[in-house]
């Protein structure tokens, strides 16, 4: 039978999975060699009875090994962050507020510590900041239980898999942002909730001030996931004999710093401001990393003798940590998503034993208070 353009195969993954040659299977499924490289190369549709027995003589389902392209949905949505036009992208989704969004898996962006799988890729641009994506299975109903979470706290990671496990239907989608990134991602519907942990000395109030200025009237409760100590990171032993802020100066120590909308840069620069020491005194005040981690393995590796994250990412890289401020960590919602069944459920497990005891094991969390509505505005 001629090829049908529409008809794709895994047949050559399988068999190769498995050990055999093409021999081997054509053998086993009593076809001739040519018939099972004409059917992967896809040059050649196989009959009804030729599935079968390929089915039979692989162990598998024939859905396992044959479908048709056309039965994957294909949707628009909007780009959480903008690429190169025409750049066909692997693209991570979620519905968020009654619209489908693509979360570009490039760079950084494709990792944690495995690469991030995908679930469609774009096949056009239609228009700045649109695409259509051909998703890689029909299973909407992952995308529509999944939830957005945009921040920077580490301990996300481990609230996300500990809710999947308790409500397997349930996605946990994390995007690394700095405090600010987070709550604009938020304002811009690409995340259902944004974590901070930004701290205003005018008013002596944690994240509310930010919500209300960059939100702008839109309505959103925030919800404690904690309380952690922030301070600096030092090598192993302090050889410096770092601590305070005033010590990097005096000791001439080289620092690593994070970007501009971080809380732990905030923290940084409202500590020498409190001291009188200028930022350009502080050796390294412009080398920029966009992790806690990232700046916990600079000092690793040598890279730097200081710089500033939480005593649990000092307890997980082995090095030593000064505590200068305890930060009230907060989940930002907007008070449409409150009802979403899938928030719901995420928010359900901030009560269960099973989220706190990976909060408590780390060390440097305070979570007597995690659930609590702190704030409405």
């Amino acid at each position: 039978m001629k090829q049908d353009s529409d008809l794709r195969n895994n047949l050559k993954s399988i068999r190769t999975r498995l050990g055999m040659s093409q021999q081997d299977l054509a053998n086993i499924a009593n076809v001739t060699r040519q018939t099972i490289s004409g059917v992967e190369s896809g040059q050649y549709a196989p009959s009804v009875a030729i599935t079968l027995r390929l089915a039979k003589a692989l162990g598998c389902q024939v859905e396992d090994l044959f479908w048709l392209e056309r039965d994957l949905p294909e949707i628009e949505a909007v780009l959480a962050k903008p690429v190169p036009n025409g750049q066909q992208l692997r693209v991570s989704m979620a519905r968020v507020g009654g619209q489908w969004i693509a979360y570009p898996l490039i760079g950084k962006d494709a990792f944690r510590q495995d690469m991030i799988p995908a679930d469609g890729e774009s096949t056009s641009q239609t228009g700045t900041n649109k695409v259509r994506v051909r998703l890689l299975d029909d299973n909407l109903d992952t995308l529509h239980n999944t939830v957005v979470i945009a921040g920077c706290a580490p301990v996300i990671s481990l609230w996300a898999r500990a809710t999947e496990r308790w409500h397997p239907q349930l996605r946990v989608q994390y995007n690394f942002a700095n405090s600010m990134a987070a709550l604009h991602s938020l304002c811009r519907g690409e995340a259902h909730i944004a974590g901070m942990h930004l701290y205003d000395p005018e008013t002596g109030e944690y994240n509310t001030p930010f919500v209300r200025d960059v939100l702008a009237g839109r309505e959103a409760v925030l919800i404690t996931l904690g309380v952690w100590e922030e301070g600096l990171l030092l090598k192993l032993g302090n050889p410096m004999g770092i601590r305070t802020v005033t010590d990097l100066v005096a000791g001439g120590a080289t620092i690593v710093n994070r970007e501009i909308g971080s809380g732990s840069r905030m923290l940084l620069e409202q500590t020498l401001q409190k001291e009188q020491i200028p930022f350009d005194a502080v050796q390294g005040f412009d080398n920029i990393l966009k992790s806690h981690q990232d700046v916990a393995q600079a000092l690793v590796r040598g890279l730097a003798d200081a710089g500033m994250s939480t005593a649990s990412v000092a307890t997980a890289f082995g090095l030593g940590f000064i505590p200068l401020h305890q930060s009230r960590y907060d989940l930002v919602i907007l008070k449409e998503y409150l009802e979403e069944a899938p928030v719901q459920q995420l928010l359900s497990t901030l009560g269960h034993r099973m989220v706190h005891s990976q909060f408590e094991i780390l060390g440097g969390y305070d979570i007597s208070k995690i659930g609590e509505v702190v704030a409405t505005v």
